[in-house]
């Protein structure tokens, strides 16, 4: 199970279940996917076939939305 937290720019937001614990979300575009910590500060964890153009447009809007992530983080697994 993967929820979708939002979808922007024709990218995809969202969690997989039954993953590490530490917080982090992926994307997905037509291009390739990523994914990003959220703590201690929004960081590129790994990535598949993006550019650099791509993965700094994606950081951008982690960092934006990030107070919204975690709070879907902590929501959807439970935590605090």
């Amino acid at each position: 199970m993967s929820p979708t937290i939002f979808r922007i720019k024709g990218y995809r937001f969202y969690f997989l279940s039954n993953e590490e614990k530490r917080m982090h979300v992926h994307i997905v575009c037509a291009d390739g996917e990523a994914k990003f910590w959220l703590e201690p500060i929004v960081s590129l964890a790994t990535y598949y076939k993006l550019n650099s153009k791509r993965l700094n447009e994606i950081q951008k809007i982690v960092e934006k939305h990030k107070n919204e992530i975690i709070k879907d983080w902590k929501k959807y697994f439970g935590v605090g």
